[in-house]
């Protein structure tokens, strides 16, 4: 049945794409809905809202949600104080698994090695104090010092 169209229920007329259409289609996908089936952000919404803020770019240009993905393009994506620059080498057909997910880009090395260098920063640096610690942050204190017992 390629590209036929018959009555379906209710009386309504349907039309039935061809797999040509279905491959065709499922070489791009909108930019919202792959940052969230690649699992850079924990809903599409937020996915959206990036995109729309500015934090998302595909190919150097800032671009809207509804930006079609194709493999190959170069995204650029910032998330919170994280700063991603990916290569597109598969669209996914749902979102799955972390790991799963992660066989659709390529991070770039350049990139991966500011991350690194940013999460080595922050956990060498120390957090900064309010003033006096209270009770239970001078327990925390002699605990880690004095070596009472390990926290959770």
């Amino acid at each position: 049945m390629e590209g036929r169209d018959y009555t379906g229920a209710y009386n309504r007329r349907v039309s039935q794409r061809s797999d040509d259409n279905r491959a065709s289609a499922a070489q791009s996908l909108r930019i919202d809905k792959w940052l969230w089936c690649a699992r850079f952000f924990k809903s599409r919404s937020l996915a959206q809202e990036a995109v729309e803020g500015g934090h998302v770019q595909v190919n150097g240009e800032r671009v809207k949600a509804s930006r079609q993905v194709r493999v190959g393009d170069r995204l650029r994506i910032t998330r919170e104080r994280e700063r991603f620059e990916v290569e597109v080498i598969g669209i996914p057909e749902r979102r799955g698994p972390a790991a799963e997910a992660r066989t659709h880009y390529v991070e770039s090395a350049e990139s991966e090695a500011a991350r690194a260098a940013v999460r080595e920063f922050n956990r060498l640096t120390a957090p900064v104090s309010s003033g006096r610690p209270d009770k239970r942050e001078r327990r925390e204190l002699l605990d880690v010092f004095k070596g009472r017992g390990s926290k959770p």
